[in-house]
Formats: structure tokens, C-alpha cells, sequence
């Protein structure tokens, strides 16, 4: 349950026997609350005077005055304190008295009233309800038990302000807790998500957008250590644009760096979510497509030839595909080998043509 659902005597749970307990270690008592009782009508008879006293005491501090601020505001407050005063008077010191003191301790620590602020205006107004007390009873037991009686309920008070007060502040620093740990958290999340980011730019080319050299031979030995695992077949494609020397001496490198990423945007719109996409070097190129046969490869580089053949009709490629596993395994390098040669054989032919090297054989006897 929202805490805005509860009452403040629910949220500090606070309860009869609860009430009844802090009263036993004031040692007060029914005798206390039928003394208080009694001197309910001089109090009522002399409030005016009592609250002027009181406040002009304590408005002799800037400090206080400041707190109160305006006239309208001065006006609720002398209402407000008769209100309490003759509260304590009042005989019935129940659930219902200490919670409107506890919400008399939520305001104070709403509108900044410190603690010492707080203790001084009691100590003022006991002082002045002391003294209208020792003018006004004449009998000597009864007015010093009468007094005791008030400083008794006073200390009630005192102790259901301040466990408001700390209520608040153990409250503040439980926000302020969560609110760090929140911050931290999401710093966390931003660095971790940032340093991730830097990875995957480490491991992607500028250019193209396709991963680098480094990683390129990072995930190739990956794949292959899982498709031996799960006896399975790795296709690499290896090509590279034909003639692009000469593209970059007559058009100008522009030319050849747009050729270069429309080959990246070509390449990420056909590979699928295992496939790993790469430029190799310079205008060198490879995919591994992990679970694929060369024959599958073969029409992958078809569906590559006639996108890309779609945007430029003048530039071709040479294609070299090699393939390992489902049996028997080569490591990385022997296969970017074979894909490589393969690449050169496929460059003997004018226009796009894809070379196939025959599947390596495990060199392990």
C-alpha cells in the first residue's frame, strides 16, 4: 500500500497499546490527566494573554520571524497555538491527540523549523503556563503536582515531535539513498552501454560499417570452433573489386569510397543475423556464413552480383568461396587460403565470376 494511503499514526505505527506504553514511562497517569482537566477553564480564561506572551517571546528572534514570514501566516499560527494550548488541558490524551501532535511535527519540519527552535518554544511556553499555574492554584500540592503533570505531557509531546522529526529525516536520507543508487545505476548502465559501443566500433570498419580485419578473424575462428562442435558446415566468401586501382586513378578516390560502401549497404542487406560481413582490406571483402555449404554460398554471391548490379553496371568482383566442416575441419587461416586462392582463380575470367575451392581436408592425421 502507497504510504499516501496510510495515516501518520499507521506509517509510524503507533497504536493504543502504543500510547499507552510511552504514557507508563512518563509515569503519567489518570490522576495527571484529571489535574490538567482541572485547570482547563483558568487556561480558556487567559489565552489571549498566554499566546501574546508566547509569541512575543519568541518573534524577539530574526531567526523565527524570518520562518513565520508574513501577518496571514502570524494569524494561523496564534490560532493554531491557543488550539494546543487548551488541547493540553484537555484531560483526553488518546490516539486521536497524538496524532494531530505528529502532524504538528510534520509541519514544523515542513516549513524548516529546527529542532532548537522547536525545543525553545516549548521551554517558553511551559515557563509561561508554569507561571499562570503557581498564580492562579493556591493550594502548594496541588499546583506542584499540577506542574508536574504538564511537564510530564510536555515530554509526551516532545517525544512524538521528534520521532515525527526523524521519521522525516531517516526519510530524506532513504530518498536521497535511492535517488544515488538510481544515479549509479543508471551511470552504470550508460557506461557499460558506451564502453560497448566503443567495442563495436573498435571492431567495425569506418567506412563501410562492416566488421575489421581484427574481428573478421576473431569471429572466423569462433564459427568454426562452433560448427565443429556441432558438426556442421562454414562457407567463407572472399572477393574483392576488379580493376579498383584504376577505378581511383581515373574517377578519384570519392568514387572508390562510394563504391566501397554501397558494397557494405549491399552486404548487410543480404546477410542474414549469423552471417558476419566484413571488409578485409583495402577493397578485399569476406562473409562467413555459418551452417552453409559452398553451393549455398554460390547463391548467396548471386543474390550479391545482381543487387549490386542494380546500382553499378560497369563494376564486377572476383569471388573465391572455400568450405569447412561438416566432418572434416581446417583452421583459419588454411581456409582464408583456400577462399583467397580461389578469389585469384575467379580474376582469370573478364566480368563477375565466382571461383570454388574443393572443401580442405582436416590436416590432423
Amino acid at each position: 500500500m502507497k504510504l499516501i494511503n496510510k495515516t501518520l499514526l499507521e506509517q509510524m505505527r503507533i497504536h493504543d497499546a502504543e500510547v499507552h506504553h510511552r504514557k507508563e514511562l512518563l509515569n503519567f497517569s489518570k490522576k495527571d490527566e484529571n489535574l490538567l482537566l482541572k485547570c482547563r477553564n483558568l487556561i480558556e480564561a487567559n489565552i489571549d494573554n498566554i499566546a501574546h506572551d508566547f509569541y512575543d517571546i519568541i518573534t524577539s528572534f530574526d531567526e523565527i520571524t524570518l520562518t513565520i514570514g508574513d501577518a496571514d501566516t502570524f494569524e494561523r499560527l496564534i490560532f493554531a497555538q491557543k488550539q494546543y494550548i487548551i488541547r493540553l488541558f484537555s484531560g483526553g490524551y488518546d490516539l486521536d491527540y497524538v496524532n494531530s501532535r505528529l502532524h504538528v511535527g510534520l509541519v514544523h519540519k515542513r516549513i524548516g523549523v529546527d529542532p532548537k527552535y522547536y525545543l525553545s518554544a516549548v521551554k517558553t511556553l511551559k515557563d509561561i503556563l508554569i507561571n499562570r499555574i503557581e498564580k492562579e492554584i493556591d493550594d502548594k500540592e496541588t499546583r506542584e503536582e499540577t506542574i508536574n503533570a504538564l511537564e510530564k505531557l510536555m515530554w509526551f509531546d516532545i517525544g512524538l515531535i521528534f520521532d515525527t522529526y526523524i521519521r522525516c529525516l531517516v526519510s530524506a536520507i532513504q530518498s536521497a539513498k535511492d535517488k544515488s543508487e538510481t544515479y549509479a545505476l543508471n551511470l552504470e548502465r550508460k557506461v557499460q552501454d558506451r564502453t560497448q559501443e566503443l567495442h563495436e566500433l573498435s571492431r567495425k570498419d569506418g567506412l563501410t560499417g562492416l566488421y575489421n580485419h581484427r574481428a573478421f578473424l576473431e569471429l572466423l575462428e569462433r564459427d568454426i570452433s562452433y560448427a565443429e562442435r556441432n558438426s556442421s558446415p562454414l562457407a567463407l566468401v572472399y572477393f574483392d573489386v576488379d580493376n579498383f586501382k584504376s577505378i581511383n586513378d581515373t574517377s578519384g578516390h570519392l568514387k572508390g569510397d562510394e563504391i566501397l560502401k554501397s558494397v557494405g549497404s549491399v552486404l548487410k542487406e543480404l546477410t542474414r543475423e549469423v552471417d558476419v560481413p566484413c571488409r578485409y582490406g583495402g577493397d578485399e571483402f569476406c562473409v562467413i556464413l555459418p551452417g552453409n555449404t559452398s553451393k549455398d554460398a554460390e547463391k548467396f554471391c548471386q543474390r550479391l552480383i545482381q543487387s549490386f548490379s542494380a546500382k553499378y553496371d560497369d563494376v564486377t568482383f572476383s569471388i573465391g568461396i572455400a568450405q569447412t566442416g561438416p566432418k572434416d575441419f581446417v583452421d583459419s587461416d588454411t581456409l582464408i587460403k583456400h577462399a583467397d586462392s580461389s578469389m585469384y582463380n575467379a580474376k582469370k575470367n573478364i566480368g563477375f565470376h565466382i571461383a570454388t575451392s574443393p572443401t580442405p581436408q582436416s590436416q590432423t592425421p
